[in-house]
């Protein structure tokens, strides 16, 4: 009965793991003597093989770990096939741009980036990095993005003003920039 209250903690023990544990360790953790953790790790075994478990016990590298068993090995395989979650050099230029600027326009950081970005929008968003936040207060109402939860946790950040200060010489370098540019625009379309 004593080893029936053990198996739950030593599946959690495992399974937290994630590597082999040593006997030695197992012996500290569950309080319990060697003769007693081979009982133990028996128990389990044999649970495992009553309800056919995807998972087995195996001695490894002089520790015990719940590995897969070899029969489902396909299905496993398959996970490592899933969508690639990497971002490009021009999603994380247009998440960076969308974090430090938001709320913001598309056509707002296609103007700063040079280029479209309808794909890395896309993209962006079915990782759930940013979002929609409303529409702008201008003609033809284009939608406000911002970043989400998704973002903070995966950027360890607790909240949006946890982000790095940017060097303000280049930012009101790039707003100049950006005043000349629009300048620029009028003085054309007034030649026109």
């Amino acid at each position: 009965m004593f080893m029936n209250n053990l198996i739950a903690p030593l599946e959690a023990v495992l399974f937290a793991s994630g590597e082999p544990v040593a006997t030695q360790q197992l012996m500290e953790i569950l309080s319990i003597d060697e003769e007693n953790v081979h009982e133990l790790i028996e128990a389990f075994d044999a649970r495992l093989k009553e309800r056919e478990s995807g998972l087995m016990l195996q001695q490894v590298a002089g520790g015990w770990q719940l590995v897969t068993r070899p029969e489902h090995f396909t299905f496993v395989e398959k996970l490592s096939q899933t969508k690639d979650r990497k971002l490009t050099a021009a999603a994380l230029e247009t998440l960076s741009i969308i974090a430090f600027k938001q709320p913001i326009t598309k056509q707002e950081i296609e103007h700063i980036r040079g280029v479209r970005i309808e794909r890395v929008m896309s993209r962006l968003l079915e990782l759930e990095l940013i979002k929609e936040l409303g529409r702008k207060a201008v003609v033809g109402r284009p939608i406000l993005y911002g970043t989400t939860d998704t973002f903070l946790k995966c950027f360890g950040l607790n909240r949006l003003e946890d982000l790095p200060e940017l060097p303000t010489a280049d930012i009101s370098q790039l707003e100049e920039h950006e005043q000349l540019l629009l300048f620029s625009e009028e003085e054309l379309s007034e030649e026109e």
